[in-house]
């Protein structure tokens, strides 16, 4: 049974940081696409980042670029999310996901198996 687990966030000031983690257990990590996602307040959920299988493929909407960065390490079947430069408009519940597919996608529609979500407020 595939699990995904999120942690990391909190309560940031503006051009701070976070460093989120997605632990994933029941699969083989190595296997699978992980996207992160974040939902703001009475918005729809939108892709972040997402990561190849292998890890040597990213990609990143644009909002988010040079200053989120993804990484995996397939080992300790974890996927991280490095925020920094953090702005008010990154609030939201971050959520990762993971499908069996090659490739790179932020599409939620890509993806099947989701985490419970870690809030993110960044506010002074």
């Amino acid at each position: 049974q595939l699990q995904l687990v999120e942690s990391g966030g909190g309560l940031v000031q503006p051009r701070g940081s976070l460093r989120l983690s997605c632990e994933t257990s029941g699969i083989r990590l190595s296997y699978y696409r992980i996207g992160w996602f974040r939902q703001a307040p009475g918005k729809e959920r939108e892709g972040v980042s997402c990561i190849v299988p292998g890890g040597s493929t990213t990609e990143y909407a644009d909002s988010v670029k040079d200053r989120f960065t993804i990484s995996r390490d397939n080992t300790s079947n974890t996927v991280y999310l490095q925020m920094n430069s953090l702005k008010p408009e990154d609030t939201g519940v971050y959520y990762c996901a993971a499908v069996w597919k090659i490739g790179c996608s932020i599409e939620v529609r890509e993806f099947r198996d989701w985490g419970q979500g870690t809030q993110v407020i960044v506010s002074s």
